[in-house]
C-alpha cells in the first residue's frame, strides 16, 4: 500500500517561510505526478502544486506562484513545497498525493488522486 506522509506544518507569522515535505514509501515516485493540495477551514479543498517526476516540471496555482515552489529529492523519495511569504489566507491543512498512474500530468487533478497523505496543518498568523 503506497504511502505519503506530509510534515514540516506550524504556526508562522505573515511574510515567514515554511518548507512542507511529502515522503512516500512502497512507492518509487520516479515516472509517477505528486500533488500538493490544501484545504481551508470551511473551504474546498484546492490545487497548489504539481510536480511531474517524468520529466521535472512542475505546476503552480496562480494564487501561489512566485511564492510556493515544489521540488523533489529521487534519493529520499521526498517531493517539497517550499512556502515564502506566507499570507494569512495560506492557513490551511496541506496534502501530499499521487494517482500512482505514469499516464498523470500536472497540473493534478483531485478527482484523480488514489492515494493520499493524511495532512500537515499551516497556520500563518497576521
Amino acid at each position: 500500500q503506497v504511502q505519503l506522509v506530509e510534515s514540516g506544518g506550524g504556526l508562522v507569522q505573515t511574510g515567514g517561510s515554511l518548507r512542507l515535505s511529502c515522503a512516500i514509501s512502497k512507492f518509487k515516485i520516479d515516472s509517477y505526478v505528486i500533488g500538493w493540495f490544501r484545504q481551508a477551514p470551511g473551504k474546498e479543498r484546492e490545487r497548489v502544486g504539481c510536480i511531474n517526476n517524468k520529466d521535472g516540471t512542475t505546476w503552480n496555482a496562480d494564487s501561489v506562484r512566485w511564492r510556493f515552489t515544489v521540488s523533489r529529492e529521487p534519493l529520499e523519495n521526498t517531493v517539497y513545497l517550499q512556502m515564502n511569504n506566507l499570507e494569512t489566507e495560506d492557513t490551511a491543512v496541506y496534502y501530499c498525493a499521487t494517482s500512482g498512474m505514469r499516464s498523470s500530468s500536472c497540473p493534478a487533478n483531485e478527482g484523480a488522486m488514489n492515494h493520499w497523505g493524511s495532512g500537515t496543518l499551516v497556520i500563518v498568523s497576521a
